[in-house]
């Protein structure tokens, strides 16, 4: 089963780095779920996610990864060079989430943010998860 990335829909910055991980991402290791979307809702409440949570979460062989630890397994999981987001491990899980909330708690300011969430185009389409295709799954 591919992984799942969950984001938020309406972040400029959040919407780039999902436009970088299609792009980079040439095995379709990855499915994306908008947090805002119905099939980010079902997840949230399945998943007992904190209604709070609006950083990017992923969901792999089971387990849920949040912050900076769902952007390194992710970026380690895309072809070089970002796959050396690897040496970012050395730096305590506390320090990288620390400046992971920092750049969260700005993104809006410093990128931008949408009206409205991410809408995948046609080449993309199967990538981004529905509600009814997550039912089956989970």
């Amino acid at each position: 089963m591919p992984s799942i990335i969950l984001f938020d829909g309406f972040c400029n910055l959040c919407d780039r780095s999902i436009s970088l991980v299609i792009r980079k991402d040439k095995k379709c290791r990855f499915r994306y779920v908008a947090l805002q979307s119905e099939a980010g809702v079902y997840l949230r409440n399945r998943l007992a996610l904190p209604a709070a949570t609006d950083s990017v979460i992923l969901l792999e062989n089971g387990e849920i990864y949040t912050e900076s630890e769902a952007a390194l397994r992710i970026a380690v999981r895309l072809a070089f060079p970002w796959s050396l987001a690897v040496l970012f491990r050395i730096v305590p899980r506390f320090l990288r989430d620390r400046v992971y909330r920092w750049v969260a708690a700005h993104r809006y300011r410093w990128f931008g943010k949408r009206a409205y969430c991410r809408l995948p185009s046609k080449e993309e389409y199967a990538l981004f998860l529905t509600a009814d295709g997550l039912r089956t799954i989970f």
